[in-house]
């Protein structure tokens, strides 16, 4: 996958490495960038040496919001992202994370604002880093708009809902110990090293065991909403075949023979 002007891909080792690359606009979302991060999720699913992926922004920014002069078509390069939107109208909002959840995980590595359609695209990710200097906010009120990337469905249900309506309804900034302390975000690294520890943690996912790995996301997600008993039951049936994979056997003997496993995905 080669990406678009503005969202670039790379890989290190079995991670994905996609970085929003507008810094010269805060990396904005433009349509250019969100079809490279529609075909960006999709790629890594694709792709089984993809064990997980990593989420970050070019120069001083993660993402402030959504370009509304890019989508329109205004000073967007080639037409062929348009005719990708007119095919798919579902299009940006499986880019936003807000209708599509990719199996492999997705680590944030986030430096300076993270706001509007950058806060809520966070929200579709599975583990976040952020730089001490990075800050979040969800601005839409105080522009007269609604956050309608899925914060006020998803917000509540991953910090306390008291903060959730504070961050919604205030449209004010959040530094990044504060969202850490709301359970926003959960690592707060020095400055310019939010990349490297989220490579460093997608690496410990890379070496457990990608079966499991994506069975133990799916279970995660898909109970969330479930009673305890239902939800225990879908476990169940998400887990009990992992222990009959080829995978469950190498991570038993591996640790039998004192050694790392080497995994294969059967």
């Amino acid at each position: 996958m080669d990406g678009t002007e503005h969202l670039t891909v790379r890989r290190e080792g079995a991670t994905l490495v996609l970085t929003l690359n507008r810094p010269e606009a805060r990396n904005a979302l433009s349509l250019a960038m969100l079809v490279g991060l529609h075909d960006g999720w999709l790629a890594a699913d694709a792709d089984d040496a993809v064990r997980s992926i990593v989420l970050t922004g070019a120069g001083d920014a993660f993402c402030a919001g959504m370009d509304l002069k890019a989508l329109a078509g205004d000073g967007m390069a080639g037409e062929e992202h348009r005719d990708r939107l007119k095919a798919d109208p579902d299009l940006h909002w499986k880019a936003m994370l807000r209708h599509h959840r990719p199996r492999k995980p997705v680590i944030a590595a986030v430096e300076g604002p993270c706001v509007a359609g950058g806060t809520e695209i966070l929200q579709g990710t599975d583990i976040r880093v952020a730089g001490a200097s990075a800050t979040f906010g969800l601005f839409e009120v105080r522009r007269g708009l609604f956050p309608i990337g899925g914060s006020t469905v998803r917000l509540q249900r991953q910090i306390p809902r008291t903060h959730a309506l504070e961050m919604l309804l205030t449209g004010r900034p959040y530094s990044a110990p504060e969202a850490a302390a709301i359970g926003l975000i959960g690592h707060v690294v020095p400055d310019g090293t939010a990349l490297a520890r989220a490579l460093e943690i997608a690496e410990q996912v890379n070496s457990c065991g990608p079966l499991a790995v994506e069975a133990v996301k799916a279970s995660v997600y898909e109970t969330a909403d479930m009673t305890e008993t239902d939800g225990l039951a879908a476990e169940l049936r998400r887990g009990w075949p992992v222990f009959a994979t080829a995978d469950a056997k190498e991570g038993a003997r591996a640790f039998a023979e004192k050694r790392a496993p080497v995994y294969k995905r059967a």
